[in-house]
């Protein structure tokens, strides 16, 4: 049994833990989800040899961040990759998330249809600051042709320089417009909340949520046949099972909700949402065999291999929700992962020890450490390193 640990508390106390050593994980190559479409949003690994220091370039350990997709691949998800659980507006760049995007593509047609496996944000990062709404559309079209020609879906991922160009709805309407009339194939429209991202406040241009879901209702409805999903991410469970159930037949709702997702993916009798999720990055051993219960009609099963992921979910996404990217990481870190518990843009640093040790309890709980005594070992390298004693 692995020896165990004396971990901090939020108390500012050291206190005894004793890993479970219980696994839940599935093994790789299951049958392939049948009734819900399962996107695992993607880390990339830093190369922790590199300057990944605040504002230099992104440097990634490329071996390392495309095994990882191999990893999701193998557990069923697709993937859904240079979003924000890649670091986009935090660290990652528009030349790496370019190769990202190119490399995790050619590595998707190894295993099948990279349209199907794999779905990539663009957006207009790389394009400055101030940009008039015109140029907003040539940087969205810029990145969108990156993707297409490496033959992965589309993501319209939301634009902080839109939020802050666009002086009322009719913006996002005319750059949208113009967008979903030029793509070759459907696209996934991405809303991400405040709360993953302050620049984008008020987006669809109002703060009224009711307000904003009309406008983009209306955009959806006008250009059906080039949206293959939308994926929300507003942490507000009745606002999307109203939204799902008002999107036009075959246009998907994908759940981004990391802290009501089991019980959105299971529905109601009239409705489900699929899934596009930050989240499954970090569990997609134990949520692979959840949605395969799913499959086979086992709710029960479903919800007690789901259950016990979402307390570390929600721990994981706590205020402020934009440094998920920390935990995602460290728990990537502790299963073998990568080598090192390090970050672009020094990312690492953004939760407190307190933080990790809490998210390594809640891991182990949940299941998820598929060698216990490798990943309490790493636990115990890092209070080291922070000048705790075990």
């Amino acid at each position: 049994m692995t020896a165990r640990l004396l971990l901090p508390t939020a108390a500012g106390t050291l206190e005894p833990y004793e890993p479970t050593g219980n696994y839940l994980g599935a093994a790789p190559g299951g049958p392939a989800f049948r009734d819900r479409t399962a996107y695992a949003a993607a880390h990339v690994v830093a190369d922790p040899l590199a300057d990944n220091t605040p504002g230099r370039p992104a440097a990634l350990d490329w071996d390392a961040t495309l095994a990882f997709r191999h990893h999701l691949w193998s557990h069923g998800f697709a993937v859904a990759d240079a979003m924000d659980t890649a670091q986009r507006n935090m660290g990652l760049d528009w030349s790496a998330t370019a190769e990202l995007i190119r490399r995790s593509a050619a590595e998707a047609a190894t295993v099948g249809d990279p349209y199907a496996l794999l779905a990539c944000g663009a957006g207009t990062d790389h394009a400055g600051t101030r940009l008039s709404i015109e140029q907003v559309v040539e940087a969205y079209t810029e990145q969108i042709a990156t993707v297409e020609e490496s033959g992965a879906k589309v993501v319209l991922m939301a634009s902080r320089q839109l939020a802050a160009a666009a002086s009322g709805s009719q913006d996002y309407r005319r750059v949208y417009d113009t967008l979903l009339r030029q793509v070759r194939r459907p696209v996934v429209l991405h809303w991400l909340g405040e709360v993953f991202d302050p620049a984008l406040a008020g987006y669809w241009g109002s703060a009224d949520v009711h307000a904003a879901t009309e406008v983009f209702l209306e955009l959806v409805r006008e250009h059906a046949d080039r949206v293959d999903g939308v994926k929300v991410s507003l942490l507000d469970r009745e606002h999307e099972i109203r939204l799902r159930a008002e999107l036009p037949p075959g246009v998907r709702l994908y759940t981004g909700d990391d802290f009501h997702y089991p019980e959105l993916i299971r529905g109601d009798d009239r409705h489900f949402s699929h899934a596009l999720l930050g989240i499954f990055d970090a569990i997609a051993p134990v949520a692979a065999g959840a949605l395969r219960a799913l499959d086979a009609g086992d709710t029960a099963g479903y919800d007690a291999l789901l259950a016990p992921t979402v307390p570390l979910s929600r721990h994981l996404f706590a205020a402020p929700t934009y440094h998920y990217k920390t935990g995602i990481v460290f728990l990537a870190w502790l299963t073998g992962h990568q080598s090192a518990f390090t970050m672009v843009a020094g990312a690492q640093s953004a939760r407190s020890l307190t933080h990790l040790a809490e998210a390594y309890r809640l891991a182990d709980a949940a299941g998820l450490l598929p060698d216990a005594d490798a990943a309490a070992a790493r636990m115990r390298a890092l209070l080291a390193v922070a000048g705790v004693g075990a």
